[in-house]
Parts: structure tokens; sequence; C-alpha cells
């Protein structure tokens, strides 16, 4: 009972005021070098002094949000009236994936919901320096049937599904973690969201696969901005329920109890959402017709890669969403999505191609040598030359045989009169003497075409050859004396 009256004193405290620390302290003085013993590292005293300047206890309660957009961690610590106030602000290095909750293992999704941060938790023997599990799956992860494993906020700058800071301030969020479990606090509330849960920012989403998810975290977020207290969270009908009174258990994947709000939660929370849906009216008409484009890690790594510059290869920081996104027309963004699957279907082809190329080839070591080509080509030889002849030979008493010209032969590309092509010597008919030549009867027109037809023909189309008879040549001036 007293829990939920000072519940209530806060929200009407909230409700009025509405003021908190908001101040962006991203900074830190720790030198790594200089500890000795990292699980052992005291807070800074000017981080002590601001403690006692906003009323808090060294060992007094904390609780952890986080914003993927902005890419920001921050630390709330309880003051004496148990009211949460902003301690300090880090900025995320490196987070993985896109907007949006962790599904199944191996999805590079950084976790969005509720979870608490137990002392077994504590990792102080971790490879990126110092960890802090995220105890994903929890209760509400479980009954949806969602896994995975080593989600962690820790150090290094390298992130694959985890929330990963600089070892700086890696080595102060696992201080003030110790020190609050010191002074008796039993978990931790690890809050991480999307973005920061405005009106604003929610009329800019509203058009993302994951705002119904969004709007059910919404209204933790809600009550502990009224609050300013960690919302006591439970689960049932596999969904989250935030400062429910119920007289029987909670069953995750049951169905929920008989529950009610206090009543002094009740009208604060009415109060705030009155004017949540003034500006939440006034950001939609500023969007009509506009959508943001949520970019991917490799756009958001692209705007830090200088950053990068002179550090180990693990440094790797990713950026944040605001930075690399970007409002745009409905029909340009469905454009750009239409050009990035195509880009993507034409990678995943390539790389199905190349691994079938690995497989067959024992990953490159035979490479089959191209077979010949089974079609025969044909070639067209050139016009045999005519047989060199010795000096003596012109002596010769005989008459040289006269060629008959080779029948013309020519493609569909080529004009029909006065280009012969070159045919194979078998094609050739015998050589006919002059005085042959003169005894034979001249062939008729049908005849002629009947004889081409006849003889063989290659692939081109061939005309209908013109026999002709030749005339007798002249006799050389040497061979008077012959007969």
């Amino acid at each position: 009972m007293r829990f939920w009256n000072l519940v209530a004193s806060a929200a009407i405290v909230a409700a009025l005021a509405g003021c908190t620390n908001e101040a962006l302290d991203t900074t830190t003085s720790v030198d790594i070098k200089s500890v000795k013993n990292k699980t052992e590292y005291q807070v800074s005293a000017p981080m002590v002094k601001k403690m006692s300047e906003l009323g808090m206890q060294k060992q007094a309660p904390i609780a952890l949000r986080i914003f993927k957009e902005e890419g920001t961690l921050e630390v709330w610590k309880a003051n004496t009236a148990n009211r949460f106030q902003l301690l300090k602000t880090y900025k995320i290095c490196a987070w993985s994936g896109k907007l949006g909750p962790k599904v199944k293992e191996g999805d590079r999704q950084a976790p969005e919901g509720f979870y608490p941060l137990f002392p077994h938790q504590m990792n102080p023997n971790s490879n990126y320096y110092l960890a802090i599990n995220t105890g994903y799956p929890n209760a509400f992860d479980k009954a949806n049937g969602r896994q995975g494993t080593h989600l962690m906020i820790h150090g290094a700058c390298s992130s694959s599904g985890c929330y990963s800071m600089t070892d700086e301030q890696m080595i102060e969020i696992f201080a003030l973690a110790r020190d609050s479990f010191k002074g008796g606090q039993e978990s931790v509330q690890l809050q991480a969201f999307p973005f920061r849960m405005t009106a604003e920012n929610m009329a800019r989403h509203r058009d993302n696969p994951n705002i119904d998810f969004w709007k059910m975290l919404k209204v933790g977020y809600d009550q502990f901005e009224v609050t300013k207290r960690p919302p006591e969270v439970k689960v049932c009908e596999k969904k989250y329920v935030f400062n429910q009174q119920a007289s029987s258990p909670f069953n995750p994947s049951g169905q929920c109890p008989a529950m009610s709000t206090p009543p002094a939660l009740q009208v604060a929370m009415a109060s705030f959402e009155k004017s949540y849906q003034t500006d939440y009216d006034k950001a939609m008409k500023k969007y009509d017709g506009m959508v943001w484009y949520e970019p991917s890690e490799a756009e958001r790594k692209a705007i830090v890669a200088k950053q990068r510059v002179g550090r180990e290869l693990a440094y790797a920081p990713t950026g944040n969403s605001l930075d690399a996104g970007k409002m745009m027309k409905a029909s340009d963004l469905e454009k750009k999505i239409a050009l990035q699957k195509e880009a993507e279907e034409t990678k995943q082809a390539v790389e199905i191609q190349k691994k079938e190329f690995e497989k067959a080839t024992d990953g490159g070591k035979h490479v089959p040598v191209p077979a010949a080509n089974p079609i025969p080509q044909l070639v067209m030889q050139a016009a045999v030359e005519p047989e060199k002849k010795s000096f003596w030979s012109l002596f010769s008493k005989s008459e040289p045989e006269l060629q008959m010209p080779a029948p013309v032969v020519v493609t569909p590309d080529q004009p029909a009169s006065g280009q012969q092509a070159a045919v194979p010597p078998q094609a050739q008919e015998p050589a006919k003497t002059t005085k042959q030549a003169r005894a034979a009867a001249p062939a008729s027109a049908e005849q002629q075409t009947a004889a081409v037809a006849a003889a063989p023909a290659p692939d081109a189309v061939a005309e209908t050859p013109v026999l002709t008879e030749e005339p007798p040549k002249k006799r050389p001036f040497w061979k008077i004396w012959g007969k």
C-alpha cells in the first residue's frame, strides 16, 4: 500500500511540475590505463558531487534507459524522495540491426522491452572488458517464442545484437550498478526503446510494422515519464502490463487476471494522454504524405567511418538512425525500397552461383576445361592456287587444262550478281580441254538448274550457276614452234 501511495504522490508532482534534469552529459574522465582493478573502480569525484547536488546517495537505486534511434543510454538514480532523476547520458558506441525487437538467434537485433538486471548478470570477466547481461529472453519474449542468448551491455565498441559502449563508459556504468546492488537494490530495470516515445516520434514511425509492439511499450514509457519511477512490469496474454493491481498471479501465456490501475495514477495518466493526443494530431498534419526512411546498419556505419581511423579493427561504431535516416514522400520511399530489394536479390543470386561453382570445382581447385562445340562448323576454303611449275615445263607440248568456273554461292546477305564464294576442292568438276568443251553440247537452262540442285551445297543459299564456254587462251609467244 505504501508503494502505491508513493506512486500516486509522484504522479501528481510530475503532472504539476513536469521538470527533470535532462542535461546531456556524455563525457567521461576515466583513464583506463591507470585503473588497477576494473571491478572495484570508484566513480569520479565530479559525479559524486553531482549526486549530492541532486539529493542522491551513492548507493541509491538506479534505472537504465536505452534509445536506439538517438543512440543513447541514460542512467537514472533515485533521490531521497525515491524519485528518479537523470544522472548521466552516454552515447552508445555500437548497436546492430535496425529499429525493432529481437526475435530470433542470429538476426543481429538488439533487444527492446523491459528487462530486470540482477547481480548475477554482472560479468567482470567479459571478453569485451566488462559486461552486464540483459537477461534476454525475458518472460514476454519466451511467451512469444522469441530466442537469443548472450545479449549484453558491454565495452569494446563492437556489437552483434548487443549494446556496446566504450571501455571508459562501461567502467562507470558497471560501477554505478555495483554500488546500487551494495545499497540493497534487488534488480536494476533496463528499459530499451526504439526511440523517445514522444507524440512526434510516434507519428513519424506510424507506418513501421513494429508500431503495435511499440504502442504497448509506450504505456510503460509514459508511466515512467509521469511518475519518475520504474513501472512494475508483468506479462499476461503474451503482453506487457504496467502498474496493475491483481488478486491472482500473472501467467505470461495465460489469460490476464482481473486488474485495476491505482486511482491517482489513472488521473495523472488521463491528463498526460490528453496533452499527448493534441501533440500527436499536430504531428500527423506535419507529416501528412511523408514517411520515415529507416537506415540500415551499413548506412549508419558510413556516417561515422572516420571514427575508426587509427583504432583497432574490433572498434566498430555504428552511428545513430537520426543522422542516417530521413523523411521522404511515400512514392519515393516505395521506389527506393524496390531498388534495394532488386539489389539484394541480385546479390543473393551471385552468392548462390559462387557457392555452386565452389562446390562443383572443389573450391576452385579443379576448374573443368570447356569441351569442343559438338556442332561442326562449315569452313569455307579459298580457291586452290594453281600448282607451281618448273622452268622446263614451259617447253611442254601439251595444252594446259582449262578449269571450269566454280558455281556461284551466295548467302542471304550477299547480292546475287558478280560475287563468287570459294567452294571446297572436292566440289569442283573435272576440268575439260578446249576441244572437249567445244564438242560438248550446250546445256539447257533446265538442265543447268537441275545440276546445281543435285550438287551438295553448304548452309548458304546457292544461286543457279550460269555455265558458259571459256574461249581458248592465246598461246604464249615462246610456244611458236609447237604444233
